[in-house]
């Protein structure tokens, strides 16, 4: 089989792709003839061997989510059948002609879908959901403060709040980013920028003073004490990202007023019964959503796997909205 591979530890000159050794599905396990894989900035941190896979899978083939058509069963799966499209998170080796997945990490894809737009579905929307309502304990019609607006996450988010008759403002650095995020529903867009962007009071304002009480952070950073100072009471920072840096200064102070709390998570690294869970928490929630088209995916563009270094050039320089998905042919 063909796969994306990295051949040393460096920047988008390391990627090739390369002939590898077709996997063999264990039991409980399927093999996946993969259509489409979409990149996430994982593999890039990967790529510079700052994000490393969990053991056992290589670190040279990234890959977090895929979409395909199973082409084989291992012992004991009964629930899909050669021929069914589906799509799944993977905890790497995703950007490859054939993967393979534990059969309850695999949904099906939903007719209205192209494999295109599922390859680019399940780590947004399962991470979206699990940070929005299992961590963030959102609820219908809640505000909620979505930073990094135009990031794939953040985009199946806004439609998520969105579809729950809630209200979302979003951050970005770039005006574009806003504008095309109002085709989504965002209600409210804030640019930022500089060494120490400012939104809270802007925020407090935009919600009678009372603050938000989900704000999912792709940031971190500088970012940290603006998100304290427009928590709502009892209200929850949810950290994804630290795209900004990771060691900020913590007012605990303005924390402990707030009755706050600040969650972090990272879906790659759990123990696979967790990930099972968050899948299965997004079939039950997402997909029906999904399958009527009242959200979707947000494909920026599709590029053949060969393409890969490009993608990760346009993933690094900050161009894509939504999502950058290889194909495999």
């Amino acid at each position: 089989m063909r796969a994306v591979c990295f051949t040393g530890k460096g920047g988008p000159e390391v990627i090739a792709v390369r002939e590898l050794p077709d996997p063999l599905p264990s039991r409980g396990e399927v093999l996946v003839r993969v259509r489409a894989a979409a990149l996430n900035r994982a593999d890039l941190l990967q790529r510079r061997g700052l994000y490393p896979p969990p053991p056992g899978w290589r670190e040279d083939v990234p890959g977090l989510e895929l979409a395909g058509v199973v082409a084989a069963l291992g012992e004991g799966v009964t629930a899909l059948a050669p021929g069914d499209r589906v799509m799944a998170i993977a905890a790497g080796e995703a950007q490859a002609e054939l993967a393979v997945a534990h059969e309850r990490m695999l949904v099906k894809v939903p007719p209205r879908l192209s494999l295109e737009e599922a390859g680019a579905t399940m780590e947004a929307f399962v991470t979206s959901h699990d940070a929005l309502v299992t961590l963030g304990g959102f609820r219908s019609g809640w505000t909620v403060l979505i930073h990094a607006i135009g990031s794939g996450v953040a985009t199946a988010a806004l439609q998520l709040v969105k579809a729950a008759g809630g209200t979302v403002i979003g951050t970005s650095r770039t005006a574009d980013k806003l504008e095309r995020a109002k085709a989504l529903g965002l209600d409210h867009g804030l640019l930022v920028g500089g060494e120490e962007p400012r939104f809270a009071e802007e925020v407090r304002r935009l919600t009678g003073k009372r603050g938000c009480p989900v704000i999912l952070d792709f940031v971190g950073g500088p970012y940290v004490a603006e998100n304290l100072a427009a928590l709502a009471s009892g209200g929850r920072i949810v950290v994804i990202g630290t795209l900004g840096g990771g060691k900020p200064t913590v007012d605990l102070g303005l924390l402990m007023r707030a009755r706050g709390a600040i969650v972090g998570t990272v879906l790659r690294p759990r123990p696979i019964e967790e990930k099972i869970a968050a899948t299965q928490a997004f079939a039950r929630d997402v997909l029906p959503l999904v399958a009527r088209g009242l959200v979707k995916p947000v494909v920026d563009a599709v590029l053949p796997a060969a393409q890969a270094r490009e993608g990760h050039e346009r993933m690094e320089r900050n161009e894509s909205f939504g999502k950058l998905v290889l194909r495999f042919d």
